[in-house]
């Protein structure tokens, strides 16, 4: 029976920043790479998986499509960060001349230097074949284009049309305090590598969401770059304020309505806002997904379901049906991120309501009740109170996912843990087994709501992964939670279920 879970890519496989793209009845994955148990962003080089249309459950690895080493600036160091040899989040577009163009960014180690390079640009003739550096993005006279912050590329061909869409902003609110302002002043310094009156020659604030339009060359700037939604900072009173520009600039456009997907200053959501034009009058238009489910039938940042951190991805068009793409975090980590998907709703009027985290995404429906499966598709994940990630990782002690050597498992599992999985198929009484170990001892109270036990399962220490099961009574649609009541801690690798004919 074909299935498919989120993550939809191999387990061991860390693509955050995903841009869908489809070419020719193939669904492409282009991301970021990160490693498992990475110590910064983005450490690996670019590779893309790709999907037959009709069968999003077999993804094909198709390789590395692109080396930092290919890039003439990779070699650069930058102060406090080394060499500027990781690539970060890109985007893909069929040029005019049938030729497939990718668009990126390079970071010193921590993203150090990541704000004062150029977009560059690598070519190539299929959509997942050997790119080849092409050039970067420059004025006319042959002068980089720097303006603004020139990071996170998305690119369009609207109907011959070439435009650039990229940009960043500090994470923070307005404030009038002058000892506040001159902090960020400092930090602005130091992390674009502009001096005061350089950031100060832009009346509109250099920190947003910009587009530029490029000619057919896909290099060259053809108009001057356009602020086109505003950081938080400058954000007071418009339909933004609460939901304004971060990162992770990404561009659509669906019938004669241009949808712009972006990461909010609060990290953990892709928003969208939409125009009719390309370049001017967005409005802000609402949140589509939270990485924590934040926001979901009003819940509130406290009781996120998972570790939060940044989000980056895209809407796309797949046989008809619309998915976003987007990422979670693993390892208590920013460095290890993969990414998931979730089907969407484009109502009549345009609007995409925010779709909650699921196992299923790409499943076309709930999985089935039957065969095992691992622990780490967990959509939900918390001890009820899970931390924001910012850049880095954390120290806390807290569930989450992780591997040793070829295991990839959910760790730390205290008491009040809440492990869900959305959804199965149930087909009546079925045998469910779990697959533990750990210190701890305790129950795994079983239920298909938080809070309404169905079955328990007793859990002895073990140090070997030990096997332990119960009957459950469930038929259709359900959501499956696992709730640790007990000492110390456990250790979570898999779970399986067997239709029971007594």
């Amino acid at each position: 029976m074909k299935r498919v879970v989120n993550p939809f890519l191999p387990l061991n496989e860390y693509i955050p920043d995903v841009e869908p793209h489809v070419f020719n009845d193939r669904a492409y994955m282009y991301g970021s790479h990160d490693k498992e148990g990475g110590t910064t962003f983005c450490e690996l080089d670019y590779v893309v998986y790709s999907a037959d249309v009709k069968d999003l459950t077999d993804w094909t690895y198709e390789g590395t499509i692109y080396s930092a080493s290919q890039d003439p600036h990779s070699t650069e160091v930058v102060k406090g960060g080394g060499e500027r040899k990781y690539l970060y989040a890109p985007d893909v577009v069929q040029g005019n001349d049938g030729r497939y163009y990718l668009y990126y960014c390079l970071a010193a180690h921590s993203g150090k230097g990541g704000f004062n390079g150029p977009i560059s640009v690598a070519v190539c003739d299929t959509p997942a074949g050997k790119y080849e550096y092409y050039g970067d993005v420059k004025y006319p006279d042959g002068s980089l284009m720097l303006r603004f912050i020139p990071f996170d590329p998305a690119v369009i061909n609207d109907e011959g049309k070439i435009y650039l869409y990229y940009g960043w902003a500090l994470p923070v609110g307005p404030t009038n305090s002058k000892l506040v302002k001159g902090i960020y002043n400092k930090v602005m310094q130091g992390m674009l590598h502009r001096t005061m009156d350089e950031i100060k020659s832009e009346a509109q604030g250099i920190m947003g969401a910009n587009v530029v339009e490029l000619e057919a060359d896909m290099l060259t700037v053809k108009s001057e770059p356009k602020r086109i939604i505003p950081c938080e900072m400058e954000a007071k009173n418009t339909d933004f304020e609460g939901h304004a520009f971060f990162e992770a600039s990404s561009i659509r456009r669906i019938g004669s309505t241009y949808y712009f997907i972006y990461s909010s200053f609060v990290n953990h959501e892709l928003c969208y806002a939409t125009s009719i034009y390309p370049d001017r009058d967005f409005q802000y238009s609402g949140v589509i997904i939270s990485n924590g489910d934040i926001g979901m039938n009003g819940r509130n940042p406290r009781d996120r379901l998972a570790i939060t951190g940044n989000n980056h991805g895209s809407i796309e068009c797949i046989d008809g049906n619309w998915y976003i793409f987007y990422h979670r975090h693993t390892h208590m980590s920013s460095n290890s991120r993969q990414v998931c998907a979730e089907r969407i709703i484009i109502l009549n009027d345009g609007s995409i309501p925010q779709v909650e985290m699921t196992s299923c995404g790409l499943n076309g429906g709930p999985l089935e009740a039957s065969g095992e499966y691992p622990a780490v598709i967990a959509c939900n994940l918390t001890d009820g109170r899970m931390p924001h990630l910012t850049n880095g990782s954390s120290k806390k002690i807290k569930p989450h996912i992780t591997h040793r050597a070829d295991e990839r498992f959910i760790t730390n599992i205290s008491n009040r843990t809440l492990i869900g999985y959305k959804y199965f198929n149930f087909q009546g009484t079925t045998r469910l087994t779990v697959k533990t170990r750990g210190q701890g001892s305790g129950t795994l109270i079983i239920s298909d709501e938080p809070g309404k036990k169905r079955a328990a399962i007793k859990v002895d220490a073990s140090d070997a992964w030990t096997l332990s099961s119960v009957l459950i009574e469930l038929k259709g649609t359900h959501a499956l939670y696992f709730t640790f009541s007990g000492n110390k801690s456990i250790e979570f690798l898999s779970f399986s279920f067997e239709k029971s004919e007594g």
